[in-house]
Protein backbone atom coordinates (compact mmCIF):
# COMPACT_ATOMS: atom_id res chain seq x y z
CA UNK A 1 0.00 0.00 0.00
CA UNK A 2 1.36 3.39 -0.97
CA UNK A 3 0.99 6.04 1.73
CA UNK A 4 -0.40 9.30 0.38
CA UNK A 5 -1.73 12.41 2.07
CA UNK A 6 -5.30 11.10 1.61
CA UNK A 7 -4.78 7.78 3.42
CA UNK A 8 -2.07 8.66 5.94
CA UNK A 9 -4.45 8.88 8.89
CA UNK A 10 -6.46 5.78 7.92
CA UNK A 11 -3.85 3.59 9.58
CA UNK A 12 -4.28 5.34 12.93
CA UNK A 13 -6.71 4.03 15.53
CA UNK A 14 -7.59 6.51 18.24
CA UNK A 15 -8.23 4.78 21.56
CA UNK A 16 -11.04 5.38 24.05
CA UNK A 17 -12.34 8.89 24.63
CA UNK A 18 -9.50 10.60 22.80
CA UNK A 19 -9.62 12.80 19.72
CA UNK A 20 -6.88 13.51 17.15
CA UNK A 21 -6.81 17.23 16.35
CA UNK A 22 -4.78 19.07 13.72
CA UNK A 23 -4.16 22.53 15.18
CA UNK A 24 -4.80 25.67 13.22
CA UNK A 25 -1.86 27.98 12.89
CA UNK A 26 -2.15 30.53 15.72
CA UNK A 27 -2.45 34.20 14.89
CA UNK A 28 0.98 35.80 14.85
CA UNK A 29 -0.46 39.30 14.92
CA UNK A 30 -2.98 41.08 17.09
CA UNK A 31 -6.11 42.65 15.58
CA UNK A 32 -4.32 45.99 15.49
CA UNK A 33 -1.41 44.46 13.54
CA UNK A 34 1.26 44.07 16.22
CA UNK A 35 3.55 41.06 15.72
CA UNK A 36 3.46 38.61 18.65
CA UNK A 37 6.71 36.96 19.80
CA UNK A 38 6.87 33.12 19.59
CA UNK A 39 6.96 32.82 23.40
CA UNK A 40 3.58 34.58 23.60
CA UNK A 41 2.04 32.26 21.00
CA UNK A 42 3.40 29.11 22.71
CA UNK A 43 1.98 30.15 26.11
CA UNK A 44 -1.63 29.97 24.91
CA UNK A 45 -3.84 27.99 27.29
CA UNK A 46 -6.54 27.37 24.69
CA UNK A 47 -6.05 26.32 21.06
CA UNK A 48 -8.29 25.44 18.17
CA UNK A 49 -8.01 22.87 15.43
CA UNK A 50 -9.91 20.41 13.31
CA UNK A 51 -10.91 16.94 14.51
CA UNK A 52 -9.23 14.42 12.22
CA UNK A 53 -10.19 11.17 13.99
CA UNK A 54 -12.07 10.15 17.11
CA UNK A 55 -11.92 7.16 19.39
CA UNK A 56 -14.90 4.86 19.93
CA UNK A 57 -15.95 6.64 23.14
CA UNK A 58 -16.36 5.73 26.78
CA UNK A 59 -16.41 1.97 27.44
CA UNK A 60 -19.61 0.88 29.18
CA UNK A 61 -19.41 -1.75 31.92
CA UNK A 62 -20.51 -5.22 30.87
CA UNK A 63 -23.54 -6.46 32.80
CA UNK A 64 -23.15 -9.99 34.19
CA UNK A 65 -26.22 -12.07 33.48
CA UNK A 66 -27.24 -15.28 35.21
CA UNK A 67 -29.04 -16.55 32.14
CA UNK A 68 -26.48 -19.01 30.79
CA UNK A 69 -28.74 -20.00 27.91
CA UNK A 70 -28.30 -16.56 26.30
CA UNK A 71 -25.42 -16.20 23.81
CA UNK A 72 -22.41 -14.36 25.18
CA UNK A 73 -21.55 -11.12 23.48
CA UNK A 74 -17.80 -10.47 23.50
CA UNK A 75 -17.97 -7.01 22.00
CA UNK A 76 -17.44 -4.04 24.27
CA UNK A 77 -20.11 -1.35 24.05
CA UNK A 78 -19.19 2.32 23.94
CA UNK A 79 -20.92 5.59 24.67
CA UNK A 80 -19.98 7.68 21.60
CA UNK A 81 -18.19 11.01 21.79
CA UNK A 82 -19.73 14.36 20.91
CA UNK A 83 -16.78 15.28 18.68
CA UNK A 84 -16.99 14.17 15.06
CA UNK A 85 -14.49 14.26 12.22
CA UNK A 86 -14.40 17.69 10.62
CA UNK A 87 -15.52 19.62 13.71
CA UNK A 88 -13.59 22.71 14.74
CA UNK A 89 -12.57 22.10 18.37
CA UNK A 90 -11.44 24.61 20.94
CA UNK A 91 -9.45 22.71 23.58
CA UNK A 92 -7.22 23.13 26.63
CA UNK A 93 -3.55 22.77 25.76
CA UNK A 94 -2.74 21.47 29.27
CA UNK A 95 -4.92 18.39 28.68
CA UNK A 96 -3.52 17.70 25.22
CA UNK A 97 -0.52 15.63 24.15
CA UNK A 98 1.39 16.99 21.12
CA UNK A 99 2.62 14.43 18.58
CA UNK A 100 4.26 14.55 15.18
CA UNK A 101 2.98 12.06 12.61
CA UNK A 102 3.90 12.04 8.91
CA UNK A 103 5.74 15.37 9.33
CA UNK A 104 2.55 17.04 10.62
CA UNK A 105 1.83 18.30 14.13
CA UNK A 106 -1.26 16.93 15.88
CA UNK A 107 -2.69 16.87 19.38
CA UNK A 108 -4.25 13.88 21.11
CA UNK A 109 -6.94 15.39 23.30
CA UNK A 110 -9.28 13.64 25.75
CA UNK A 111 -12.94 14.53 25.27
CA UNK A 112 -12.92 16.23 28.69
CA UNK A 113 -10.32 18.80 27.52
CA UNK A 114 -12.49 19.97 24.61
CA UNK A 115 -14.33 23.15 25.55
CA UNK A 116 -16.33 23.88 22.42
CA UNK A 117 -17.15 22.28 19.07
CA UNK A 118 -18.22 24.07 15.90
CA UNK A 119 -19.99 21.89 13.35
CA UNK A 120 -20.94 22.97 9.84
CA UNK A 121 -24.20 21.04 9.69
CA UNK A 122 -27.28 22.15 11.59
CA UNK A 123 -27.94 20.33 14.85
Amino acid sequence: MIITTENTLKKLIVVGDRVLIKPQKPDERTKSGLLLPPSMIDDEKVMKGYVMKTGPGYALPVAIEDESWKPQEDRVKYLPLQAQEGDLAIFLVNGATPIKYAEEKYYIVPQGAILLLEREEDL
